[in-house]
């Protein structure tokens, strides 16, 4: 009978060590709670030892955690319908906090994220949103960072990863390139066209002060053309020789 007794104590003795003895890793930290009330800061790394039945811990982890905020429709501030979804990075510097101040702190920071990003993307235009991510993903990020911060989490960066356009838009906004591109071609084919008018009339006035000028460009004229191997050839005639003939 005296066994039992014995076998019976070491086996109480051994599950009271299993459930006291806890330990944590170097990026985890415990909340204990002792009969309802905070026992302390919290506990860890290591090796924690609790009262079972008595205390209770949540473990929480001090590492950055990556959370997707699934796609949102939004309306822009120039009334145009898209669907944006973004990532965040968050960690928990103070687990107290994430604990006792809010709930659940990943539900709660997940669904603060979606209604910044609605509320932020649609105070914006659509070519801002297009063209400024960074400063998109800023503001949204110092706005979570300072909303979270009663609860202990701290928000290191907020980055839009998709921002989908209707077909509609698609097609007008490739229309609108289109048109971009070729007024841009168009602008620099005037400008060629400037540029050549202009060392034409550079070139006048030249030949207007020095008519030697004529003569010489009339013989390299002759000699390009010669130098290229053609059986004929080509001799232009001034204009003063034919000016008698035309008056007739």
């Amino acid at each position: 009978m005296g066994g039992y007794v014995v076998i019976t104590i070491v086996v109480i003795t051994v599950l009271f060590l299993i459930s006291a003895v806890k330990v944590l890793n170097e990026y985890e930290r415990a909340v204990v709670f002792r009969l309802g009330r905070v026992l302390g800061d919290p506990k860890g790394p290591g090796l924690i030892i609790i009262i079972p039945l008595v205390d209770r811990f949540i473990r929480i982890s001090l590492r950055t955690i990556v959370q997707d905020v699934p796609p949102q429709d939004v309306i822009t501030k120039d009334n145009v319908t898209v669907k944006v979804n973004a990532v965040i990075y968050f960690r928990v510097i103070n687990p107290l906090k994430a604990i006792i101040e809010v709930e659940n702190y990943l539900y709660a920071t997940s669904q603060l994220s979606q209604t910044t990003l609605r509320s932020v993307c649609g105070q914006a235009e659509l070519d801002e949103l297009l063209s400024k991510r960074e400063e998109v993903s800023a503001h949204i990020q110092s706005i979570l960072d300072r909303q979270t911060d009663p609860w202990g989490i701290k928000v290191s960066a907020v980055e839009l990863k998709h921002i989908d356009l209707p077909e509609e838009m698609q097609r007008a906004m490739a229309k609108q390139a289109e048109a971009e591109r070729e007024r841009r071609a168009k602008v620099i084919n005037s400008e060629g066209e400037f540029q050549a008018a202009q060392k034409l009339y550079e070139a006048a006035v030249v030949i207007a002060q020095e008519p030697i000028a004529v003569q010489l460009r009339f013989l390299q004229t002759i000699r390009e053309i010669s130098s290229e191997g053609s059986t004929n050839t080509i001799i232009p005639l001034p204009i003063d020789l034919l000016a008698p003939l035309i008056k007739k």
